[in-house]
């Protein structure tokens, strides 16, 4: 039997987010104002042709699996990257931070999908903070820094969102925002894990130095039509 982690997206949308998914036929996808990854059940050309039909209804689509898939008739590839998949199986130390974070709720949504357009921490959309539960800082009135959460397997929250205004990066706001959100996590008695560009290596340990170990590598493939 699989990890769930070992297909995060599959796991997540035929599990405790299925209410997020479109489909067509055998593809799955996030709905695409809540996010980009997609999944199929296997790489057959009947699931694979589904996923073409799924692009062509809904947009581009990025899969998150142990490989490659192999060519679609449809569809080109867009980027492929090679990621790090990281879990906190211990828990994290949670100490008093130097700043407040504030639980931030529907009507600070304008202002993550602007942070978050402004500093790319990864695929975020119109409703992507709906996926779970962010936390963030604010400097008069105006938000600066957040964490959230996003997929969720069965017994995992993947960390997720992490961004800080260029303005205020070296400040620990990052590093404070994903420990107060993994802590929330493991609260509910579920582990935390994130996922990394492989060549990120500068936020690799951060994430190391906060709990996160290795756990395996994944591709992502951003597909598009073509």
């Amino acid at each position: 039997m699989s990890h769930p982690l070992d297909r995060p997206v599959w796991s997540t949308l035929t599990g405790r987010q299925a209410a997020f998914r479109s489909s067509h036929g055998a593809a799955l996808r996030f709905a695409s104002e809540y996010g980009l990854f997609a999944a199929t059940p296997d790489m057959s050309a009947a699931s694979l042709g589904d996923l073409a039909a799924l692009v062509a209804l809904h947009g581009d689509v990025a899969l998150v699996e142990p490989e490659e898939p192999p060519p679609i008739a449809g569809l080109t590839v867009r980027s492929r990257a090679v990621c790090w998949q990281m879990v906190a199986e211990a828990p994290n130390p949670v100490g008093e931070p130097a700043f407040e974070i504030e639980v931030l709720t529907e009507a600070d949504a304008p202002q993550m999908l602007a942070l978050a357009t402004d500093t790319a921490p990864g695929p975020f959309f119109a409703r992507t903070h709906q996926l779970g539960r962010f936390v963030g800082v604010k400097r008069d009135g105006r938000l600066v820094a957040m964490a959230g959460e996003r997929m969720q397997p069965q017994g995992y929250t993947e960390v997720s969102g992490v961004c800080t205004d260029p303005a205020h990066r070296g400040r620990g706001y990052a590093a404070g925002l994903m420990l107060e959100v993994a802590a929330r996590i493991r609260a509910r008695g579920e582990i935390p894990f994130l996922h990394s560009y492989a060549h990120n290596t500068g936020a690799i340990a951060l994430y190391q130095a906060l709990g996160f170990d290795f756990r395996r590598e994944l591709v992502m493939t951003t597909l598009t039509r073509g």
